[in-house]
């Protein structure tokens, strides 16, 4: 009896974060560069307060293990844009955040500030290789595979190119990437990660979105009877008590 009721009752916990997730997922289904997550629970028993603890056989908690990250690559949009810019396979670009820090993203829809800075429309700048990027007024913006910046002045002399910078781009491993609450990623422990000359980008495009909205809803639909049937089982519960109740009072 114990095992159902905390089954249960950690079941429908979980599986309502789980569905927290999935309409999270299908609120971002057109934010560039996003990356959809899930919620993983697993079984863990019930482990009492004493000095020497003891699980307790007869109970059992569901909990939220962990928060999966799907890492798989979005399809590319052109747009034709001068500062959109999308990593072909993988790979992400540095950001620059004011504390310092770095906070790697797949979204390169940029833009230039007032003062010429390259940054995300939420104006955190882009990371070059010597930190940020300025671009020079009125020029003419052109975006190498391996990330370099080239300028071309659209007054006087058309014929002279400037290399400003070069993007930072990334590969850190996976596991070790953090999803932090403003929708970037960074690594564990505060860590920057290294240049990878092997990371190459495509101009002119951005990343979509990773999310399947179709898998998404069916998810969703799932969960649903996953809660249903969790609730019944509650209910089933207190039933059977409610019955045992009464048979042991008759003794």
């Amino acid at each position: 009896m114990d095992r159902l009721i905390y089954t249960a009752m950690t079941g429908a916990s979980g599986t309502m974060s789980r569905q927290a997730s999935v309409a999270h997922n299908l609120a971002n289904v057109t934010t560039q560069g996003y990356r959809a997550e899930e919620h993983r629970l697993r079984a863990v028993q019930v482990m009492t307060h004493n000095r020497t603890p003891a699980a307790l056989p007869t109970r059992a908690f569901a909990v939220d293990a962990s928060t999966h990250n799907d890492f798989s690559e979005g399809a590319l949009n052109y747009t034709g844009g001068q500062y959109d810019v999308a990593v072909k396979g993988k790979g992400w670009f540095a950001l620059a955040l004011p504390d310092g820090g770095e906070a790697y993203t797949r979204a390169g829809s940029f833009e230039t500030s007032e003062n010429g800075i390259l940054q995300t429309h939420t104006g955190i700048p882009v990371q070059g290789d010597g930190g940020p990027i300025t671009i020079p007024p009125d020029s003419r913006v052109s975006i190498e595979r391996d990330g370099t910046i080239s300028t071309v002045p659209q007054n006087g002399a058309q014929n002279v190119v400037t290399v400003v910078g070069r993007l930072k781009l990334v590969n850190p491993p996976e596991t070790d990437l953090l999803r932090g609450p403003d929708g970037y990623f960074r690594m564990g422990g505060g860590n920057e990660a290294e240049q990878d000359d092997s990371v190459k980008i495509a101009s002119g495009y951005i990343e979509n979105s990773n999310v399947n909205p179709v898998e998404q809803m069916v998810a969703m639909i799932s969960l649903s009877r996953q809660f249903e049937m969790q609730m019944r089982m509650i209910t089933t519960a207190e039933a059977n008590d409610r019955a045992a109740t009464q048979i042991l009072a008759r003794q």
